[in-house]
């Protein structure tokens, strides 16, 4: 058997070194993409095409490598989201020789003249949205493969409800082409453009290094310049935020010290669902989304002039992770995935209904814990906890604050508050 050559391209074959051209020209067999075999239109060797289903075409390389040279041609690097590690798959170690070339990412990071060894690097081609959806979790630069379903356009979409409308897309087409630029937009600008297929998104914070981030058409200098960084750059969601640090209406915000024991309480992991019902601002919902990687957060609020506090205070923070519903509970609850944790904040007369779908919605390892601060509410809670069997534990937190008074200093008394705690007997 001749092993098989896979040989990576860089952005063309302008990339290719003497040695790689020279493994191509005495290929037998071109393996390849359409759009990769159109660069060698004259060479005399059969070209098979990849199509959609990539494994089944490839399954003849085995009975082809058994007399003949066969290249396999691949864009970029063949081992990075490229065909590379399949081939080995289908074939074995030692009948592969793999050669890397320049990655689309090197070459889009090298236009735009920034580092990209803190960025995370997606592929949405042939995949869900859930990819991307991860890595905006960690924040920072975001490099993305794209497809035909994922674009600029729907992915600057799916930034904007997110709440990440100020970050910046670099969309580079047709990288190593005479057709080749990039353009520097917003996500409001990159919902209304037409891209080419072939094309690299960048996704750059307010608070990145700028590089050259100018826009570029081909065989052009500098054309327009890119939307301009705030000049305060994104703030830094921590737990514990001061109450000023978020936008809320007259003091009707989780204080800092009571969403700490919340969060405390709530025991949240990586991967689960919240639902904070009667959200207010979100200052609970907020710090929630830092302590679930890969998990979501539904803030439900029925007041709309709050819901939009929220909205407001997710885009400051950029937290990708959570979603605002609009709407009043028990009722708005019932499409939503089920949570494996519940705060619920507020919730008036309505609150036993809300607590009992709660129940009803939460499994045998649920936990849901709720704020009461008048006597009534907190009764109750343990009322309707008991009834459906769970074990309930209350504390009351009291807070005092140190203020000027004077010359001096005295501690002022917030309202005390009761944290109630419910989860299943045994769970």
């Amino acid at each position: 058997m001749i092993p098989v050559q896979v040989v990576g391209l860089g952005m063309s074959p302008v990339d290719l070194t003497p040695r790689l051209l020279k493994i191509i020209a005495e290929a037998q067999v071109l393996v390849g993409g359409r759009r990769l075999l159109g660069y060698f239109p004259d060479h005399p060797a059969v070209k098979i095409p990849l199509g959609k289903d990539l494994e089944e075409t490839l399954r003849q390389i085995p009975a082809l490598s058994a007399t003949q040279r066969v290249v396999v041609l691949a864009s970029g690097d063949p081992n990075f989201y490229g065909v590379g590690p399949l081939v080995v798959k289908l074939l074995a170690p030692g009948q592969v020789v793999l050669h890397p070339n320049i990655t689309a990412v090197q070459a889009a990071c090298a236009r735009l003249k920034i580092s990209w060894e803190d960025a995370a690097v997606v592929s949405l081609h042939g995949r869900s949205w859930g990819p991307l959806e991860t890595a905006l979790q960690q924040g920072g630069k975001l490099i993305i493969y794209t497809d035909p379903e994922h674009t600029p356009a729907a992915i600057a979409r799916f930034l904007r409800d997110r709440g990440l409308s100020q970050v910046r897309l670099c969309v580079l087409e047709n990288l190593g082409q005479e057709t080749e630029r990039f353009r520097v937009l917003s996500t409001k600008e990159a919902q209304e453009q037409e891209f080419s297929p072939l094309n690299l998104v960048v996704v750059l914070p307010e608070s990145a290094e700028d590089g050259d981030l100018t826009s570029r058409e081909p065989g052009r200098g500098a054309a327009v310049k890119g939307p301009e960084p705030s000049p305060a750059g994104s703030a830094a969601l921590h737990l514990g935020l001061p109450e000023a640090a978020l936008v809320h209406e007259g003091g009707l915000i989780t204080k800092a010290e009571v969403r700490a024991v919340v969060l405390a309480k709530l025991q949240l992991h990586p991967g689960q669902v919240l639902w904070d019902v009667g959200a207010g601002c979100g200052s609970v919902a907020l710090e929630a989304s830092l302590l679930l990687p890969g998990g979501h957060v539904l803030a439900v609020e029925q007041n709309p002039a709050r819901a939009a506090q929220i909205r407001l205070n997710r885009q400051k923070y950029q937290v990708v992770n959570l979603k605002v519903i609009c709407g009043q509970a028990p009722g708005c609850l019932e499409g939503l995935p089920s949570p494996q944790r519940v705060f619920v904040g507020g919730g008036g007369r309505g609150l036993p209904e809300i607590i009992k779908e709660v129940i009803r919605r939460l499994g045998k390892e649920g936990r849901v814990v709720l704020t009461a601060t008048l006597l009534q509410t907190l009764e109750m809670a343990q009322e309707v906890l008991g009834q459906a069997g769970w074990e309930v534990e209350v504390i009351q937190l009291q807070v005092s604050r140190l203020r000027p008074l004077g010359e001096g200093t005295f501690f002022q008394a917030l309202n005390p508050v009761w944290i109630i705690t419910g989860c299943p007997k045994g769970g």
